[in-house]
């Protein structure tokens, strides 16, 4: 017996219009209920289940064929469409108000008992549901693991996204161009992951951690407008929400500035929140990097909630509390955050005891100082260690109201402050219930620094293809490139940064400068770039772009708790593959024509 699957249809598909209908279906049995006559089963499919019946006395033989059915065999079948009865309606199933009474049953492969449960009805119903399984075993049996429904909804909905994305840049005249994935390495960045090559003896590609030079060579060829969906890799220090391998939208333009690039992107952005039924409006306020690490303690500002930082040092050089007096007189920085309305809640216990000797060091602060204001005036340990007025001036700068609570950091490192205390906010903001899980708060970050110190000498904060402001040309000592600015933008949304890119370099003279300044020698240009810098000599026009971080994104508009639930293959968080084992050894023979060998560990 064979069934004719080329009018299958999927449950989705299947409504109360389908009603007498004959229909043929293919997929997993789901779940399976036996009432001594009737067989009820779920049938499931990538977009949903159907329950099927089979009844003994319309087809003795099929009934029997179908008592031998187990969870998880994969099957065919052809049917009816019956409306079920007022009583067996199930409102929380797409499907619930029907029912295919089966009459022809193909099977095409049984199954093992799968090492965890797939079926996810109790979920479909509402009903409480923890799927509590070992991330590696559900990546060993990753094939398994997509076949429950919320993940086959991910990756639809990662797919719907994707289709989105093409189609609005399609429409803005957008080209899908494909750039290497080997390529040259080169000593910007994360490390490189190196491919070494058979036919060039001690030479190696590397996996592109950005097509970035790439995309802005298309800018020279006249391409004009590229984008691309492209996988790239980075050697990175393991941390658990990041991949050695992740998915980008990748785009440039010529001709263009940043307010091209805002336009295009926050439409977008809207777009893709709108597939999940979120809306996100723009325009996205535009906050500076500085204010962002001075009002927020990081340049990924949460914007769900308020509590922003206030540097109160100024108003405390004569105060009598000696640490505050000694830092705000040793140019230090003390900051304090709001927290509204908690000064019931927050007890005095809690406060010293947790928060300033438990939490705060876990962030790297040495302590913190809080206040309540309670009846109009302030409450604490050290109160009596300030004066009236400069009660009232802490009061009025952070603008407090009865009930508040007062939290300070001090310390003669500003940048630590900022740190602690934006952390500290954070966790104040999650615990306290201050985030609204349900907002939506995108903004960009501008105006950074186009250099930073690392290891006591000048680096790029991006990367070196990041056009600087003016005073670039002018500078000549490290705190003068320090004090560069560039035009490079992130799009932060939910305090994530979710993609950044820049206005780029179009003249060579500046890009040489650039790696100049960075240490680098003619030589080392000339070898790592010398293709790139001479392709700016001819007709380079002016450029930008901008990349996301697509499994960030569709994490974020599935709420999902790891990108790795949005990634259909991914590594574990210690990047290795429960699934296939990889990465794994390799032959001699393989390591013998490559001209490599490996260096064993001393025991």
């Amino acid at each position: 017996m064979s069934i004719e699957l080329t009018n299958r249809k999927y449950c989705s598909d299947l409504s109360l219009k389908n009603v007498n209908d004959t229909i043929v279906l293919a997929g997993w049995i789901d779940t399976i209920r036996d009432h001594g006559q009737l067989l009820f089963m779920h049938l499931r499919d990538r977009s949903g289940v159907v329950q099927i019946v089979f009844n003994p006395d319309e087809n003795k033989a099929l009934h029997q064929q179908a008592e031998l059915l187990r969870s998880e065999y994969c099957v065919a079948l052809t049917g009816t469409v019956i409306e079920r009865d007022e009583e067996a309606k199930n409102p929380h199933v797409p499907t619930g108000m029907l029912e295919v009474h089966v009459t022809d049953l193909i099977v095409y492969n049984q199954a093992k008992t799968p090492p965890f449960i797939i079926s996810e009805k109790s979920v479909l119903e509402n009903e409480a549901q923890d799927f509590k399984v070992d991330e590696d075993l559900r990546l060993t049996y990753r094939y398994l693991d997509l076949r429950r429904q919320s993940m086959q909804k991910n990756m639809i909905t990662r797919h719907t996204i994707m289709q989105e994305i093409r189609r609005y840049l399609d429409e803005k005249g957008f080209i899908d161009v494909e750039t290497p994935i080997l390529t040259k390495s080169t000593p910007e960045g994360a490390r490189d992951y190196l491919v070494p090559s058979r036919h060039h003896d001690n030479c190696f590609y590397a996996l592109p951690q950005s097509p970035q030079m790439f995309k802005q060579l298309l800018m020279v060829s006249g391409v004009d407008k590229y984008y691309q969906i492209v996988k790239c890799f980075r050697d990175e220090d393991l941390r658990p929400n990041r991949q050695p391998e992740f998915t980008q939208l990748d785009l440039e333009a010529s001709f263009i500035d940043e307010s091209y690039i805002y336009a295009l992107l926050e439409p977008l952005v809207a777009n893709v929140f709108k597939i999940a039924g979120k809306s996100v409006s723009g325009p996205f306020p535009h906050i500076t990097y500085e204010d962002a690490m001075d009002r927020y303690g990081n340049d990924h500002p949460d914007l769900r909630f308020d509590m922003t930082m206030v540097d109160v040092t100024h108003l405390l050089k004569d105060v009598n509390y000696k640490i505050f007096n000694s830092i705000a007189n040793n140019n230090g920085a003390i900051k304090g955050i709001k927290v509204p309305n908690k000064a019931n809640e927050m007890s005095k216990n809690m406060l010293q005891e947790e928060l300033a000797k438990k939490v705060v060091p876990k962030f790297g602060g040495k302590g913190m100082t809080w206040m309540k204001v309670i009846d109009g005036k302030l409450e604490s340990n050290i109160v009596q260690f300030f004066s009236e007025q400069e009660q009232n001036d802490l009061v009025a700068a952070l603008d407090a109201n009865d009930n508040d609570v007062l939290l300070f950091i001090a310390d003669t490192d500003k940048h630590l402050v900022n740190d602690v205390l934006g952390r500290l906010r954070l966790y104040v903001g999650q615990k306290w219930g201050f985030i609204d899980q349900s907002k939506i708060s995108a903004c960009w970050v501008t105006d950074f620094p186009m250099f930073e110190l690392k290891d006591n000498r000048l680096n790029s904060m991006h990367h070196p293809f990041t056009q600087p402001d003016d005073a670039f040309m002018h500078a000549q000592t490290t705190d003068d490139f320090l004090a560069v600015k560039s035009r490079a933008y992130d799009l932060v949304i939910n305090g994530e940064e979710i993609g950044g890119g820049s206005i780029r370099i179009h003249d060579a003279d500046m890009q040489a400068k650039i790696f100049e300044t960075l240490g680098l020698t003619e030589a080392d240009i000339n070898e790592k770039f010398g293709f790139f810098v001479d392709a700016l000599k001819y007709g380079t026009p002016p450029h930008g772009g901008l990349a996301l971080g697509m499994d960030r994104l569709v994490s974020m508009v599935l709420d999902t708790e790891s990108i790795r639930e949005v990634i259909a293959f991914p590594k574990n968080r210690v990047a290795f593959c429960p699934l296939t084992q990889a990465p794994s050894s390799v032959s001699e023979k393989q390591l013998d024509e490559l001209k490599l060998s490996c260096v064993k560990e001393e025991i």
